[in-house]
């Protein structure tokens, strides 16, 4: 083992087995996640300096949208490993794609089921679209970050071989005992910590004010730190590398960035309102 390599805490991804029911960490960093991201959510909305005014939105609206937003991380996340990531695999195996706690989900399919929750919710409560979106994606890092962390608890998503001081060799990694980067803690830095502190900048600095503004800066800025997170991901081994050296992260993440930076354009284009019954202005 080489001297400037970190031995791995091989974490055991069960925390506590209670009869044929296991808890297990992955699923817990969605869970609180969720919970943590609706009490940001919650106090983002009762502060009427975010909005310049009575927020678009009630409290009520997002407790309910809760729900939607679960299934749509959920049904979203898996339905985009399922076709961005292994499709031959479970065109013979359809069963398993039901098999969620055996893990496999997509961040940009998720991130698309989101889109859908969104736009499905705001439409049945008469609600701006754009501005739920927006507080959508200013909490979403939270659950970035927490399910990154819950990755290297797993000793999954591993990193490509690294000779840095801080290497460490995942042992359910192929290849052998390699140094790898602990890829995992840099997008859990990037894509939440950091995404996470940016956003709340933005928010507190008015942004909430230009409906979508907060959408496009999600996405654009994700999009970047997640094509950086790539060069030290090793991909996944039933995809491998596409042309050029790219990874299907890094490939799924150009639509994004695009989308994001012309979501971003509309908003500044526009003028900040919000009319005297809350509602913001189309």
């Amino acid at each position: 083992m080489p001297i400037s390599t970190i031995p791995f805490p091989d974490f055991d991804p069960v925390l506590v087995t209670i009869g044929p029911f296991a808890i297990r960490w992955y699923a817990l960093a969605y869970i609180f996640g969720i919970l943590l991201g609706w009490v940001y959510a919650r106090a983002i909305i009762r502060d009427e300096r975010n909005w310049g005014g009575p927020a678009p939105l009630k409290v009520e609206d997002f407790d309910d949208f809760i729900l939607w937003v679960t299934l749509g991380v959920i049904l979203g996340g898996r339905t985009g490993y399922v076709l961005f990531y292994n499709l031959p695999h479970f065109v013979e195996h359809p069963l398993e794609i039901f098999q969620v706690w055996n893990g496999g989900m997509s961040f940009h399919g998720g991130f698309l089921g989101c889109v859908v929750a969104v736009i499905g919710f705001a439409m049945i409560r008469k609600i701006q679209v754009l501005s739920l979106g927006d507080l959508t994606c200013a909490v979403a890092p939270i659950g970035i970050l927490l399910g990154r962390l819950a990755n290297f608890v797993n000793g999954e998503l591993w990193g490509r071989f690294a000779d840095v001081p801080w290497a460490m060799i995942f042992p359910r990694a192929p290849g052998g005992p390699i140094p790898r980067h602990p890829s995992q803690l840099y997008e859990a830095g990037l894509e939440g910590l950091l995404l996470l502190i940016l956003l709340g900048l933005m928010v507190r600095a008015g942004a909430l004010r230009r409906p979508g503004l907060i959408v496009g800066a999600f996405a654009a800025m994700y999009a970047v730190m997640r094509t950086f997170c790539e060069f030290f991901r090793e991909p996944d081994a039933q995809v491998g590398f596409l042309q050029g050296g790219a990874t299907m992260g890094m490939l799924l993440s150009v639509p994004l960035f695009i989308a994001g930076v012309g979501i971003i354009a509309f908003a500044l284009q526009r003028k900040p309102s919000i009319d005297s019954a809350g509602k913001a202005g189309t």
